[in-house]
């Protein structure tokens, strides 16, 4: 998630201990990465399963989703940072013990609340042990050869797990129940801190910044009220005083952020770097990405349980084919962008997701899944040739010394986006309800919001690439 960030850090390492086995190493790594993975997709599958067991509205399977998302995309700076400051050992093992904890908590969970409260502990997890694992790696694999090697093949168990999560979720949704989509955690996670404790060396880098605490709190709280808002406001009315005061709230909490930001020695968030466009509008595309692929994945089962009927598991299977498109294309997307450029790789690619979500917001009940899969697969497709040429495209326009920290806020970028999307397009069902319409006419609405969205970004984007200068030449 933070690859470039991480490979960064870990240039110059301080190492302790005896060295490990390098193929143990990287199999601990892949495998933490894979669970992570994994567990992002998995658990769409299992929401109609949740909303009838767990007898919650659309709201709590937002809190399901987002809670996890929103600590995911607020911590994964900082714990990068935790790595490389107090040992990536530690702390990657301190994010598998804390995860499987959490998916213990999960899955044991009587109410929406307490599976809620195991969500957040899950995104903390998360948020350590994703960079932490990456870190170790590029410490471990100090040739760059071998270190683009290692993390292909993490990259790759990355995509393994994107892709295994909507049939493992049906399969063991249909047979167990939801608690099993947590339960399929434990084994790894204790097998991963057994055989870390063996094989993992310690290594830290001693020239790492300190840790942004106000900025890392701020920026939570503030994302946090915010998100509360979007979420609450259709069942509890725009214009009520909690909804208004949770965005007043984190309208002041955000400026406070950005406020502390701008003055701080060594900020998690350096807003001079937006002072390059390419750097600006490659992060407000992705931005766009995480909105539009993760609000219109979160209906995804939805659409084939409550509108087509389909079994869980059923679901499950239908839903592959745009993770599936995303795993295949998306090896090819940065060798397209460096033959292409920059702007003509995204704007394809978001022009092509967007016009799949279109397509998608003409389906209803009757419509034949020989002409729905393709849709799913042509937003798989379109997402998969943006994202890693917009990670690129931030990384060119800064400085080597800070390709790092440019990866690290790209994929920042795209997990606010994705808490974002979860909300607003929620909100936009709860609006459609609220007046009357069903929620098939409700699920249709959002993926063509979506669609819009993405295709006027695709325009924006393009345009504004164009005069981003000599950053966004062809390589």
């Amino acid at each position: 998630m933070t690859a470039h960030e991480n490979a960064t850090r870990a240039g110059s390492p301080v190492v302790t201990g005896v060295r490990p086995g390098r193929a143990a190493l990287l199999t601990v790594a892949c495998l933490g990465q894979f669970m992570v993975l994994l567990d992002s997709t998995i658990v769409g599958a299992a929401l109609p399963d949740m909303q009838r067991r767990l007898h919650t509205g659309l709201s709590g399977l937002q809190w399901i989703v987002d809670a996890y998302v929103l600590l995911v995309a607020m911590l994964l700076l900082s714990g990068g940072v935790f790595a490389d400051r107090f040992g990536r050992r530690k702390v990657f093992l301190a994010g598998v013990a804390v995860f499987t904890a959490a998916s213990v908590l999960c899955a044991v969970a009587p109410s929406i609340g307490w599976l809620v409260a195991g969500r957040v502990l899950q995104g903390v997890g998360a948020a350590a042990l994703s960079p932490a694992s990456l870190a170790l790696l590029a410490a471990a694999y100090p040739v760059p050869q071998e270190r683009v090697r290692a993390i292909g093949l993490w990259a790759g168990f990355s995509g393994i797990g994107l892709a295994a999560g909507p049939l493992a979720g049906g399969v063991l949704v249909d047979a167990f129940g939801w608690p099993a989509i947590f339960l399929v955690n434990v084994p790894i996670g204790v097998a991963l801190l057994l055989v870390g404790l063996r094989v993992l060396g310690e290594s830290r880098n001693p020239n790492a910044p300190r840790i942004d605490v106000p900025g890392t709190v701020l920026s939570v709280l503030g994302v946090g009220a915010l998100t509360y808002g979007l979420i609450e406001g259709g069942s509890r009315g725009w214009t009520s005083p909690v909804i208004l005061g949770g965005f007043a709230a984190a309208v002041v909490l955000l400026a406070v952020f950005v406020v502390v930001e701008g003055r701080g020695a060594t900020p998690m968030l350096p807003l001079r770097l937006f002072r390059q466009r390419l750097f600006t509008v490659s992060n407000t595309a992705m931005v766009v990405v995480g909105f539009a692929l993760m609000g219109s994945s979160f209906f995804f089962s939805q659409f084939f349980v409550y509108v087509q009927g389909s079994s869980i598991l059923r679901a499950g299977l239908q839903t592959l084919p745009a993770s599936l498109a995303m795993v295949v294309v998306s090896p090819y997307a940065g060798r397209f962008a460096a033959r292409y450029g920059f702007r003509v790789v995204v704007t394809v690619g978001l022009a092509l997701a967007g016009l799949g979500l279109l397509a998608l917001g003409l389906v209803h009940a009757e419509t034949d899944y020989g002409n729905v899969w393709w849709r799913l697969a042509v937003v798989g497709i379109g997402f998969a040739l943006t994202m890693s040429p917009l990670t690129g495209a931030a990384i060119q326009a800064v400085s080597a010394q800070e390709g790092g920290l440019a990866s690290g806020v790209s994929s920042t970028s795209r997990q606010i986006g994705a808490v974002l999307g979860v909300a607003v397009l929620g909100a936009v069902v709860r609006a459609r309800e609220a007046g009357g319409a069903s929620f098939e006419a409700g699920l249709n609405s959002a993926f063509l919001t979506a669609g819009v969205v993405t295709l006027v970004s695709a325009v924006f984007t393009g345009l504004w690439l164009v005069r981003s200068g000599p950053a966004n030449a062809r390589r």
